[in-house]
């Protein structure tokens, strides 16, 4: 299918990458249909892409690539609505807030984006007791590849 999209034009994407969220993304809760758009070659960055609206993509990346010590737990209630069955199924996506410079951008750790890689049902889950804040430093010496997925 042909989709409009806020950073690259119209392009044609597969239907079955599509990613759902039944209940949207908190501030876009009428969105339901993304896709995941690398930003550059690297594949470090990624444009969450609203299917329906161009003005509509989030940058996100993998948390562990930049703080490799990241955990929290899903419980049920988390989980609810995608189908996990084992952690395996669980990608770990993160808001970046872009800044100018780029240097000074963050990473949003209390509210990260959970996605079932086998179904692309996701959402975007609020940690309400945890020291994570929504605006931890891009750019530290805590990363790693410890449960990075591109």
């Amino acid at each position: 299918m042909n989709i409009a999209t806020k950073y690259f034009g119209d392009i044609e994407v597969k239907e079955d990458d599509c990613i759902t969220f039944k209940k949207g993304i908190p501030g876009f809760e009428s969105y339901h249909t993304f896709i995941l758009l690398p930003v550059n070659d690297t594949s470090l960055y990624l444009a969450l892409q609203s299917v329906d609206e161009a003005g509509v993509a989030l940058i996100v990346t993998n948390p562990y690539l930049f703080y490799k010590n990241y955990e929290f737990d899903l419980d049920e209630k988390s989980q609810e609505g995608l189908g996990i069955t084992k952690p395996e199924d669980v990608a770990v996506y993160t808001v970046v807030t872009v800044k100018e410079p780029f240097a000074q951008s963050t990473l949003n750790l209390q509210a990260p984006i959970i996605m079932n890689i086998n179904n692309g049902q996701a959402k975007q889950i609020i940690l309400n007791q945890t020291t994570y804040r929504t605006k931890h430093p891009l750019f530290t010496n805590e990363g790693g590849e410890t449960y990075a997925r591109p």
